[in-house]
């Protein structure tokens, strides 16, 4: 019998997860090219050690497969967070850090603000209350869904708003009851409009921006993420990040079908399918049914309390369903934005109206904000997998209900709210995220808020609808294997197997036997992408 070829590199560990039904003694994988060729026990260096293959040793460590973040927005999560972070602030903090900051202002540029908390405004959204800290400062502050903002008078007469604008999708400029514009700019074409008016940042800053947004991300674990847009400037951006050094993240990348979209736009991003750079490519489309609970925007069955939520960001919703069909039969993947109870529902019978084109590529939705006991069973039915972000129910919803987005869908729909435990255990496949930079990016925060209910950083606080917390395993499955399953590469990322890209995550303790409060302050000692290291701590053993 011929030998092996020897490993390129072997690494053992205190423990390995490697998330197969035969992995539980694991403690050694080899890597060849890139990929995995063995994992097991000491035989496995005994058998593939060769004179030159490297080996890592992290003898009290656990390495689990290489977490991956199924829903983030990384060229345009750069633009989107520019200024100040104002996430979880107050609007006493949020007005003592925007006066400050106007006053260093230079003359001519605009003052930024990002993740605003949409509770901090009382009665309706206005940012004309920031006019006497910005002065003649143009100002623009997303809200932390990344689906409006507020800008000030200063903006307001750069951008030449009136409320009178028109756009393809269900964007607006928000006036108030004399018909005067409040400064409330809501969804992505509105956004857009006003942002056409602000200065530019130079193609540098916004290469050496994804750059560090990477960077930070593979320091707390994640080897790839589903990008799930495909932002203006992204394909150049992403080639001179790659002409500098590797990108420690691998990067699937989803574009936008947006409303309004025709044939040639459709045929024009199926051409794009396939494209990429070493670690990037472009894989799959986005879709929107609906906006968000907290705008208003999001489509529900039955009106929320202030009468909002009743239409499809899709004016023409039969529109969708032709567009949905035409990447479906094609085979591109998709992937459908849907918060809503009546959009979720909708965008599940479009699909399962594709009878068994649906089999050719795989379909997922995210966020799923709130269902009733009737859809909850209906992923696992069709196949399709539900991409979630528990961490924004943690964040962003009270238990006492007293918060904006339960406040707007009343006690019965709230109490609905991220069914995680609920879906998972039907047999459907649950993806976890961050939904970056509407919330923060750290893994072993997002799984840990997930197994709580609460927000790990703030013990004390009240679970919200602790039932649906997701076990430690489930929770990792999330952000590995099931995040795989969901966009199809089950068999490329997601678990430690013969065949699959060497993606690991190596931890200093094993995030199925510790606290959630410690998984989250757990460090990462390392990630490997394609069998290299992509970041090491000081006390890796390597």
């Amino acid at each position: 019998m011929t030998p092996a070829a020897p490993a390129d590199l072997i690494i053992t560990a205190g423990r390995i997860h490697t998330l197969t039904e035969d992995g539980e003694h694991t403690t050694t994988v080899a890597i060849r090219d890139g990929r995995i060729i063995a994992a097991g026990g000491d035989e496995v260096l005994d058998e593939l050690a060769g004179p030159d293959t490297s080996i890592h040793r992290y003898p009290e460590a656990t390495i689990t497969p290489g977490l991956i973040d199924s829903h983030t927005h990384i060229v345009w999560g750069a633009e989107l967070s520019r200024g100040l972070n104002l996430t979880d602030l107050t609007l006493a903090e949020v007005r003592e850090q925007l006066e400050a900051a106007a006053r260093h202002t230079p003359e001519g540029e605009w003052l930024f603000g990002w993740g605003v908390d949409p509770n901090i405004f009382g009665e309706g959204f206005d940012g004309r209350i920031f006019d006497d800290i910005t002065g003649h400062v143009p100002l623009f502050l997303r809200m932390r869904d990344a689906h409006s903002a507020v800008v000030n008078s200063a903006t307001i007469a750069r951008a030449e708003l009136t409320g009178a604008e028109t756009f393809p999708d269900e964007s607006r400029i928000d006036v108030d009851r004399d018909g005067a514009v409040t400064g409330y700019v809501l969804e992505l074409s509105a956004m857009n409009l006003v942002m056409a008016h602000a200065p530019e940042q130079s193609f540098d800053d916004r290469v050496r921006q994804v750059r560090e947004v990477l960077a930070g991300m593979s320091e707390v674990g994640l080897t790839s993420t589903h990008v799930l847009d495909l932002h203006e400037g992204s394909q150049e951006i992403l080639t001179a990040a790659e002409e500098h050094s590797e990108l420690p993240l691998r990067l699937r990348i989803s574009p936008f079908v947006m409303p309004g979209s025709d044939h040639d736009d459709f045929e024009r991003l199926a051409a794009l399918q396939g494209e990429g750079g070493r670690r990037w490519r472009i894989e799959g489309v986005k879709f929107f049914i609906d906006g968000t609970v907290d705008n208003g925007t999001a489509w529900l069955h039955q009106p929320d309390t202030y009468g909002q939520g009743t239409d499809s960001i899709w004016t023409d919703p039969d529109a969708y369903r032709a567009a949905l069909r035409f990447f479906a039969e094609r085979g591109i993947a998709t992937a459908t934005h849907a918060i809503g109870d009546r959009g979720v529902d909708f965008v599940l019978d479009a699909i399962e109206e594709l009878g068994e084109v649906r089999h050719l590529a795989p379909h997922r939705i995210e966020h799923i904000e709130t269902i009733p006991d009737s859809t909850v069973g209906r992923f696992a039915e069709l196949g399709v997998a539900a991409s979630m972000q528990p961490i924004h129910g943690t964040h962003h919803t009270k238990a006492d209900r007293s918060d904006n987005w339960s406040v707007r869908l009343g006690e019965q729909r709230a109490s609905h709210g991220w069914r995680c435990r609920d879906i998972r255990e039907t047999g459907a496949t649950l993806a976890l995220g961050s939904d970056w930079p509407v919330t923060p990016f750290d893994p072993r925060a997002m799984m840990a808020d997930s197994i709580l209910r609460y927000p790990v950083a703030k013990p004390g606080t009240a679970p919200v609808q602790p039932e649906q917390g997701l076990t430690a395993l489930q929770a990792l499955e999330g952000y590995t294997s099931h995040a795989a399953r969901a966009v199809g590469l089950d068999h490329e990322e997601g678990s430690i197997a013969p065949g699959a890209r060497a993606q690991l995550t190596v931890f200093a303790a094993d995030p199925l036997s510790i606290t959630p409060a410690t998984l989250a302050e757990t460090p990462v000692i390392a990630t490997y992408v394609d069998g290299t290291l992509a970041h090491a701590t000081a006390t890796a053993r390597v």
